[in-house]
């Protein structure tokens, strides 16, 4: 799989990450586009996992305060699931992350995902809670 990042909005890499937010999380989750499209993106640093030349999965990351960095708005296209493509963006977002010096990475996860986050080393933090109509919990990653 090639990964591709990019900041903001104006370039390729968006526009193949948003589609995949459409169909995931508006389309196939019901997710109101207004709580999805939040009107942050421009703000983000975009990765796009892509098959020959298709993009299959994808992940957004904020900067927090504290040296942080928040995984937001994983998906992968329905019908590209099981084959570890979302595994693979994640462990290259952590190895960007290591190699900036982040302290800390984390995101929300829908708890349907919880065992997909564990087994990349990332453990619960604090308790379950709603977002966008979906239960969620604050994971960290704790692996090295």
């Amino acid at each position: 799989m090639e990964i591709r990042m990019a900041w903001g909005k104006l370039n390729p890499v968006y526009q193949d990450a948003l589609q995949l937010r459409k169909d995931v999380f508006i389309e196939e989750q019901g997710i109101d586009p207004k709580d999805e499209l939040d009107g942050t993106d421009e703000d983000k640093m975009h990765y796009v996992g892509y098959i020959d030349d298709e993009p299959v999965t994808t992940a957004r990351i904020d900067m927090l305060a504290g040296n942080r960095v928040k995984i937001q708005r994983v998906a992968t296209a329905e019908d590209q699931r099981k084959h570890g493509y979302a595994a693979e963006l994640i462990k290259q977002i952590i190895h960007d992350a290591k190699r900036s010096d982040v302290a800390h990475v984390e995101l929300d996860a829908q708890l349907t995902a919880m065992d997909f986050y564990k087994e990349l080393g990332f453990e619960p933090v604090g308790d379950p809670f709603e977002e966008a109509g979906i239960q969620h919990q604050t994971v960290r990653y704790s692996g090295e």
